[in-house]
């Protein structure tokens, strides 16, 4: 199971990746002008973070790092965004990381307004703070009594220094001058609350928004009205004006219309209905162009162009995600890049995970697209089909005809899509025969070669249709294939079994071509979803009781069952490979079950507990992902320490003193030293090495694992014997000295770890230099025996102690016999050596056996 102890927030086995489809809340978007790029962009508020896209394609150019909460407004100006969340604002430097942090606030932040070097924040409770931006310190705080004057909008009037315009719920509005603090001017309002303000084209003229639906064209130099507007549809959200030549002015409103008002003629000269499907949160017209941005909680940002001759808008780009909660989401094709998915919102979408610019919706399904078409519907709310439940998707023929079908939210037909066209397909498929209006269906599955669709149905009948025809080719069963309702439907990879589950709690396997029943068997609990993996055969059931049963489809029998959860299963999902099966649950945990092991939570990958969770187990709650691939998480020390959940096994030198144990040096190390004399006779050089002419530039040295550098040969006289007695001048090595101290402490790993640093001819050397002729002495002979007595005696390093051994009987054996003293220590290794391999030897032959068996025998 998934989930991790009271300290570790983070997943064993997943890591948050990205959040898909999120692109704008209730929060107003904020426009920006780069003067070095010469670009527009646009910032929209994503919960804890806000993306930043480029107007010209409405690509994604940044994602801000997370803030503890969610934002709740927003402001920019040339250099930084300012975001608050709570009673706290930051501004945010390269539209990503947070530079400056503002905290003084005691109620929720509303409104924030930059000023120059100053950015002014208003909260709930009507008390407004200056703050310097660079030195995060308070300029002036400013109180209101929100029973007289709540503050609701703010504007900084254009060529006004130093001064802001403030709006309140009450309906009056307040001129205040924020250097000297002095309120300047109180304008009465119109006993309505103002909800926008904004600065229009003309100096000294500003736009007011209010409660009631009107907007006042208002001169606050003389305090005069000028032209008055009203819309019928609530409250004014927003205002902007076009400032490319055309005198249009536009306001949004809270249940998605868009009113356009011409301000020479003073009247309504478009209205842009259903702009977005729910509030209009933000739209801003850009400075000098036919373009209007908008945003909505409908998760939509779009951009529409003026270019109509009457002045109408159209949709030119957009960002659009689902405004509903999702019902279903699946992969479409085998490659992973595309998810489908469809929402309450009653469309069907495509998110890809490559890239936003691939992602595509498939729109909203219509009962009769031909009419729609024919008669240009404007309200299309009473032709849409109510949202999908289910839905099955293959790619095979995808190009040739539809390859989706999907179960709507109380209908009895099941309509097609096609990914390709990107729309609603031909058909819907019922049964022509069923009058019954409580019918509808419930499961769908469609058949790996895109040919066949299979709707099962509340009435318990499953029956197949052609998708290229719609043509009804048939049903399971005689009457109906189940008593109870049917809840899940299957069909494997060769088209030969289907499988479906009802209400009743069966599940029956059928022949698909004959439709004739092959077995039935009785679940322990009804069962709520079922899940095929085709390219294994393995069956995945979510029963009502909350657990989880998994089933070969070639056996028909149960292998697996998984408990834990404890609330409904909403869907379940095979890893590829068929090993994990994933289950998403009511109780808001998703819990990964490893199939092969039938252990929860068993990680390929990495180290993981092998150890079940209780059943009573609670997991912590996991942060979701964002939107950015890759985000700045600070880890806290205590979720950096393992957990107990996380062992890590560190295995011992030796796991037991009965077991033999190898050394963990390579082969190269020991395997040769038998042979090192025909290795060196093949390595010989033809010829000797000649003497350069000059000096080199580098100091040579002496080559081996440490480097020395070497000392120049001085040789006068060239007659000089070049033979010399080593047993007189020779130096004793660090392995000697070892060894005389092992004798008389009996202690020789230090010995034995100088010998495993070594190669082969420096091994050669050492056990050379043993003998009394090169330096050495019978005692240090001894030293070394008895070494190799530890080293079997411990059964540790085992195949070092025999390639030593060895090595050292044939360099001295002729030496060995007239030695009592070794001779003793040789009697004693060689019983050692013989007891050793007979104990081997045993255990080798009965594992041979054991295979001659298993290969021969007929099992």
């Amino acid at each position: 199971m998934e989930g991790g102890a009271g300290s570790r927030t983070a997943s064993a086995l997943f890591a948050g990746f990205r959040a898909l489809g999120l692109f704008s809340n209730d929060v107003p978007h904020v426009v920006r002008f780069n003067a070095l790029k010469r670009r527009f962009y646009v910032t929209t508020c994503v919960g804890k973070s806000f993306h930043t896209y480029d107007v010209q394609k409405l690509s994604l150019v940044a994602v801000s790092n997370s803030l503890p909460q969610d934002i709740c407004c927003m402001a920019a100006d040339g250099r930084l965004v300012f975001a608050a969340y709570g009673n706290v604002f930051s501004a945010f430097a390269r539209n990503k990381e947070v530079v400056h942090t503002f905290k003084g606030h005691k109620a929720e932040i509303h409104l924030l307004q930059p000023f120059g070097d100053h950015v002014i924040s208003v909260d709930s409770d009507s008390i407004l703070i200056i703050w310097h931006i660079y030195s995060e310190e308070e300029y002036l705080q400013l109180t209101f009594d929100k029973s007289v004057f709540k503050i609701s909008t703010i504007l900084h009037p254009s060529t006004y220094l130093n001064k802001i315009l403030l709006g309140s719920e009450q309906g009056s509005l307040q001129l205040w001058n924020v250097k000297s603090n002095k309120l300047l001017y109180t304008f009465p309002g119109w006993k309505v609350g103002v909800t926008a303000l904004q600065q229009a084209p003309a100096v000294d003229v500003v736009a007011v928004g209010l409660m009631s639906g009107q907007v006042i064209i208002h001169n606050i130099k003389f305090d005069e009205t000028l032209m008055k507007f009203r819309q019928d549809w609530g409250p004014i959200t927003s205002i902007s004006f076009r400032t490319d030549g055309h005198p249009i002015m536009a306001a949004g409103s809270p249940c998605g219309h868009i009113g356009l008002w011409d301000l020479e003629d003073k009247k309504l000269i478009n209205q842009m209905r259903n702009a977005h499907s729910t509030a209009i949160a933000g739209l801003t017209f850009l400075h000098r162009e036919p373009l209007l941005v908008t945003n909505g909680a409908d998760n939509a940002l779009r951009i529409w162009i003026f270019d109509g001759p009457t002045g109408e808008g159209r949709l030119l780009r957009f960002r659009m995600g689902h405004s509903a909660p999702l019902t279903k989401i699946r992969y479409y094709g085998q490659n992973g890049q595309q998810i489908l998915s469809a929402s309450q919102d009653g469309t069907l979408q495509s998110f890809s995970t490559i890239h936003e610019k691939f992602n595509k919706s498939l729109g909203h399904g219509l009962i009769n697209k031909k009419r729609v078409k024919r008669k240009g519907l404007q309200n299309t709310m009473s032709v849409r089909l109510p949202p999908i439940t289910k839905f099955a998707a293959e790619e095979a023929r995808e190009s040739d005809w539809d390859g989706i079908i999907a179960c709507h939210q109380g209908k009895l037909s099941c309509s097609t899509w096609n990914y390709q066209r990107s729309t609603i397909g031909a058909y819907f498929l019922k049964p022509k025969e069923l009058k019954k209006d409580d019918v509808t269906a419930t499961a769908v599955d469609i058949t790996s070669c895109g040919n066949f669709a299979v709707i099962g149905l509340s009435s318990g009948t499953v029956d197949v249709y052609n998708m290229q025809s719609g043509i009804h080719r048939g049903s399971f069963g005689k009457d109906q294939a189940h008593k109870g309702s049917v809840r899940g439907v299957a069909v494997d990879g060769l088209n030969q079994l289907t499988v479906t589950t009802g209400s009743e709690g069966l599940l029956k396997f059928w022949n698909f071509k004959s439709k004739i029943l092959i077995q039935s068997m009785s679940l322990e609990s009804s069962p709520n979803i079922m899940l095929l993996h085709r390219d294994s055969g393995i069956l995945g059931l979510a029963l009502d009781d909350f657990s989880i049963s998994v089933l070969d489809i070639e056996t028909r029998k149960v292998v697996r069952e998984f408990s834990g959860h404890q609330g409904q299963i909403n869907d379940m999902a095979f890893s590829p490979d068929g090993r994990w099966l994933i289950s998403a649950s009511m109780d808001c945990s998703i819990r990964t079950w490893d199939l092969p092991s039938g252990w929860s939570n068993v990680s390929l990958y990495s180290v993981v507990s092998l150890r079940p969770l209780p059943t009573d187990y609670v997991p912590s709650v996991v942060m979701l992902p964002g939107t950015c691939q890759i985000q700045d998480v600070e880890f806290s020390e205590e979720t950096i320490e393992p957990s107990d959940e996380m062992i890590e096994y560190d295995s011992p030198e030796q796991l037991n003193e009965q077991l033999v144990t190898l050394s963990l040096l390579p082969e190269s190390r020991w395997k040769n030293l038998l042979n090192l004399d025909v290795i060196k006779k093949k390595n010989k050089p033809k010829e000797p090495p000649k003497v350069p002419k000059s000096a080199p530039f580098f100091i040579p040295t002496v080559p081996g694992l440490v480097p020395r550098y070497a000392v120049p040969e001085q040789n006068n006289d060239p007659q000089q014997s070049k033979v010399v007695n080593l047993g007189i001048l020779a130096q004793k090595s660090d392995f000697c000295l070892k060894l005389e101290e092992g004798l008389v402490n009996n202690k020789y790993e230090a010995a034995l770890n100088l010998l495993k640093e070594l190669g082969p001819s420096g091994i050669e050397t050492e056990l050379r230099s043993l003998s009394p002729d090169c330096g050495g002495s019978v005692e240090v002979m001894q030293s070394f025996l008895k070494m190799i007595g530890m080293m079997l005696d411990r059964k540790r390093d085992f195949e070092l102690a025999q390639a030593y051994l060895a090595l050292f009987l044939k360099l001295h054996l002729k030496m060995l016999p007239s030695e009592p003293v070794l001779l003793e220590e040789l009697t004693k290794l060689s019983s050692q050596v013989e007891e050793n391999w007979i104990h081997l030897q045993s255990l080798f032959n009965q594992s041979l056996c054991v295979l001659n068996y298993i290969k021969s025998a007929l099992l």
